[in-house]
């Protein structure tokens, strides 16, 4: 098939990833130009150059308009807004079999363009108003919508979803995050650096139950980091920057427990997957999707709602941790294994393909 991916715009797609989203889509191009598909990325022009690309806009737009995601900024949203715009129009006239939209933008769900192009569309955002009236509309035999988790999906559609949109669990390579059997008695966390990932719940829950933690990941809040991680950092708990691929997965291979920390209700969780896949057990905050990817690989603790909570979402964050620690390393190896392995979602995405294409 002729397919085209398009993107979010904020990072590039390409490694080292800024977060999820941007390894979803990269691993997502991959994958199926891989299985032989013909693969267009509509995405920044800064993104990964071993694609065939096609750039919605020059750069990524935290380069050009540094700061200013989920601000309302009309800059922005014009300069993101004309880019998909016209990738939109390129699309529809590209002869391709299908789109699969990751952009987060409501362009792509209009009507006109579902009908010109077979289209799936993978949501990786809660149902916010600027997004949510789009989607719930553009349900069509020709649009499959698509969901990370089932947590997810229902909090598009509490009353039930439309039978054009189903669970699409997110997937890895396992080769990439290679299983080791024994940990070195730490923990790890990884995510992008911001107020909604938690990391100083991490560090104080590490702290109260003993364990050196080592933090991974971009710094994308820089008063966030200031304020509430710096500081906390010393003696066995430490930073170790920005990685990815192989290097990341060394040292998250290493560690013996993952700690998942969201403030916000989770998606999915691709970070905790890809720990499970090296062996490691997942201690978290029971949010959004977790308790669906975590399963018996781990240990969860129920967070509270109110800053006066924190003490007690530390306390019951560092009994998860002990718990978690008594898992197998085989469990949440054997885990994502069963679920949530790249090949299993390259073959649901192209069951869906097939279903908009005939749809359309």
């Amino acid at each position: 098939m002729r397919i085209a991916l398009l993107a979010h715009l904020r990072h590039p797609i390409a490694p080292p990833f800024a977060g999820g989203l941007e390894a979803y889509t990269w691993t997502l191009a991959d994958g199926l130009a891989a299985r032989g598909h013909v693969v267009t990325l509509f995405a920044s022009g800064d993104s990964d150059a071993r694609f065939a690309l096609d750039p919605v806009i020059p750069v990524h737009h935290e380069r050009s308009h540094a700061g200013l995601e989920h601000r309302g900024d009309a800059g922005l949203k014009a300069h993101c807004d004309t880019g998909y715009a016209a990738a939109c129009d390129r699309i529809a006239a590209g002869g391709f079999d299908v789109l699969h939209n990751n952009s987060l933008s409501r362009l792509p769900l209009e009507k006109r363009r579902i009908a010109a192009t077979p289209t799936v569309t993978s949501l990786h955002v809660p149902p916010y108003d600027a997004l949510r009236w789009f989607v719930q509309a553009s349900a069509a035999p020709g649009h499959r919508i698509t969901a990370p988790s089932r947590a997810h999906l229902d909090a598009w559609w509490p009353a039930g979803a439309p039978p054009e949109a189903s669970v699409l669990h997110n997937g890895i390579d396992p080769a990439a995050w290679p299983y080791r059997p024994d940990g070195d008695g730490s923990a790890v966390w990884c995510a992008r650096i911001t107020p909604d990932k938690g990391a100083h719940h991490a560090i104080a829950a590490a702290r109260r139950a003993g364990l050196p933690l080592t933090l991974f990941g971009p710094i994308e809040e820089p008063d966030y980091w200031a304020a509430q991680v710096a500081p906390r950092l010393g003696g066995a708990i430490r930073y170790g920057g920005r990685l990815g691929g192989a290097a990341l997965a060394a040292e998250v291979g290493r560690a013996s427990v993952f700690l998942t920390t969201p403030c916000w209700d989770e998606p999915f969780g691709l970070a905790a997957v890809e720990a499970m896949a090296c062996g490691l057990p997942v201690a978290g905050f029971a949010r959004g999707a977790v308790p669906e990817v975590v399963g018996e690989a781990g240990a969860l603790a129920t967070p509270g709602d109110a800053a006066e909570d924190v003490a007690e979402d530390v306390a019951g964050l560092a009994r998860a941790i002990g718990e978690a620690l008594a898992i197998p390393r085989r469990v949440p190896h054997g885990r994502v294994l069963r679920l949530f392995t790249r090949a299993r979602w390259l073959d649901r995405c192209e069951e869906l393909y097939a279903q908009a294409r005939a749809g359309g």
